[in-house]
Formats: structure tokens, C-alpha cells, sequence
């Protein structure tokens, strides 16, 4: 199906700025990045799960020259790049990063594994880097029950961080070359929560202004809220809600900064037909307080 740019608003009770709809078809869980000249967004592919679990075993990659335009290229990325994964592994919310001059492609396999990937090109076709999991429960110590919602980040020192995790948010240092991990698994320490507040899924860093925000999900449903902090390690400070509770069991949202923009990537349900395992992906700007803090432009 050709892709068409739309516009939408949010529902009632949330910020009624305009919004993009990336694609017609369904996906949801965005990693998005500007890749070798154009917008690239990873994500999962649940136009083709059954509609009932979020069970597809393949990734959807979209692109665009511009934010306004955007071609899905449809679920191009399977999970059997994976050779010692299951056969029925579900490819869920995955991530990517440039590195080196290669693209390095990270997604958790069956709720348990993240493995990573490597191409020369951001749209693959990708291969195995290490041939086993990155990080896998229970053979890593305090890689939680399910390490998954991997994000990447590189700080200006070089050093790259990889976050993941349900319901305790996790933190490894990686290799410089994204084979291993260096040290130990660590947690995420989040300060001065609200009451009834916690921390649930998608986990996500970047950096504006010295600043770092860790940003993720309150759980199922949940709200996106972000914290911040002097180190990409933490402790982070709770500092407000980016967007409130949507009627959706999930959310999972991502950061780019880019061209001196913010922009905020996350899923909702949207399209006709959607749901909780049918999402559609949104794109919306943001911008700064003086103060630092985030809103929704």
C-alpha cells in the first residue's frame, strides 16, 4: 500500500497539537534515526501479528527525505537473522545505531534474547554480529526477566550505553565494537517519583544541552514520563509527563534530535481497525522550557 502523509489529532483529554501519521499499515514501537541522508524508523511490525498478541517475527522499516513524506518498505527485517533464535521467535520493539560506518541493528527475540545485527547499509541486508544473544536472561547476572526495549546510546567520550528492561529499567556499558558488554549490568535509579508512579517499560536517553533525559513508559497502560540527570548512568531526577494515558495497553516512544529539532516518535491507536496490538505510529515535535523541561509543541 502506498504511503500517504497524514494529520491527526490526539483524543480528547490529551494535547491537541497536530501530528503525523507515518503509515497507513500498522506498526508501532519506533526507533528512529537520520540515516545517510534520510529519516529512518525502525519498528514493529504488527500489520502482520494476529491481531490478537504482539506476535509477528518480522521488523517494518520506514524512511522519508523530509518528515512530510514517508515510504514503508514494508517488514524487510526478519527475525531470522537470528539463526539460534526459535523459529516462532516475536521480533518486538527494536532499535539501530551508526557506528563506525556500519549500522547496527538491536532487537529483543522472544522476550528473553537481544541480539544484534550489522549491515553497510541502514535498510540491510543485516547479519548476525556475534552469532548468540547480546544479552540474554537467565545466563547474564541482573538482566531481569525480560530484557527487552533495547535503546542505544553513544555520549561524546564514545562510550556506548545500552538501556533495556521491564519493570526495573537496566543499563550496560557496550564494547566499542557492540560485541560485549564491559562490566556488569547496572540499574536505572529514578529519584522522587510520584505516588502511585513507577517505572514499566521502553526505556530511551538523548542528550539536549548537556542535559541527559531518560524518558519511558509507567506500564500497561501507561504514561510516557521523563527524568533527567548529569550522567548517562544516572541518578535521574522524575521531572513531568510527556504524554499522558492514551486508550492503548502500551506505549513506547522514542527520541531524534535532529536539523534543531526534537522530535517525539511513539504509537497510539489511530487507524480503523487498530488496537492494542494493532498501533499506528505518530510523530510530533517538541520543545524546551527554560527550565529544561519538555512538552509537546
Amino acid at each position: 500500500m502506498k504511503t500517504i502523509l497524514a494529520t491527526v489529532l490526539l483524543a480528547a483529554g490529551a494535547c491537541a497539537s497536530a501530528q503525523t501519521l507515518l503509515t497507513k499499515n500498522f506498526a508501532a514501537d519506533p526507533s528512529p534515526h537520520f540515516f545517510a541522508g534520510q529519516y529512518v524508523v525502525y519498528a514493529t511490525d504488527d500489520q502482520n501479528n494476529s491481531g490478537k498478541y504482539w506476535d509477528s517475527t518480522s521488523w517494518r522499516v520506514l524512511t522519508s527525505p523530509d518528515l512530510k513524506s514517508w515510504k514503508d518498505h514494508g517488514p524487510i527485517l526478519p527475525a531470522s537473522i537470528f539463526k539460534w533464535a526459535s523459529a516462532d521467535a516475536k521480533a518486538w520493539a527494536p532499535e539501530a545505531v551508526e557506528h563506525g560506518g556500519k549500522y547496527y541493528f538491536f532487537a529483543p527475540v522472544g522476550g528473553k534474547q537481544i541480539g544484534v545485527a550489522v549491515s553497510d547499509s541502514p535498510m540491510g541486508p543485516f547479519v548476525d554480529l556475534i552469532g548468540k544473544p547480546l544479552v540474554e536472561t537467565p545466563r547474564d547476572a541482573n538482566a531481569g526477566d525480560e530484557p527487552i526495549d533495547p535503546a542505544v546510546f553513544i555520549d561524546k567520550d564514545k562510550r556506548i550505553y545500552l538501556y533495556f528492561g521491564t519493570r526495573v529499567p537496566k543499563v550496560v556499558e557496550l564494547s566499542s565494537d557492540l560485541k560485549s558488554a564491559v562490566g556488569g549490568i547496572k540499574n536505572v535509579v529514578v529519584d522522587k517519583f510520584p505516588a502511585k508512579t513507577a517505572y514499566g517499560e521502553a526505556p530511551f536517553l538523548h542528550q539536549h544541552k548537556g542535559v541527559y533525559y531518560f524518558s519511558f513508559s509507567t506500564g500497561w497502560p501507561g504514561q510516557i514520563v521523563y527524568a533527567t540527570g548529569k550522567s548517562p548512568l544516572g541518578p535521574f531526577e522524575y521531572r513531568g509527563v510527556l504524554i499522558d494515558f492514551l486508550k492503548i495497553s502500551t506505549n513506547h516512544q522514542a527520541i531524534l534530535e535532529h536539523d534543531g529539532k526534537t522530535l517525539l516518535f511513539y504509537h497510539d491507536n489511530v487507524l480503523p481497525g487498530g488496537g492494542d496490538h494493532r498501533r499506528s505510529i505518530l510523530l510530533q515535535e517538541i520543545e524546551y522550557s527554560a527550565d529544561g523541561k519538555m512538552r509537546r509543541k
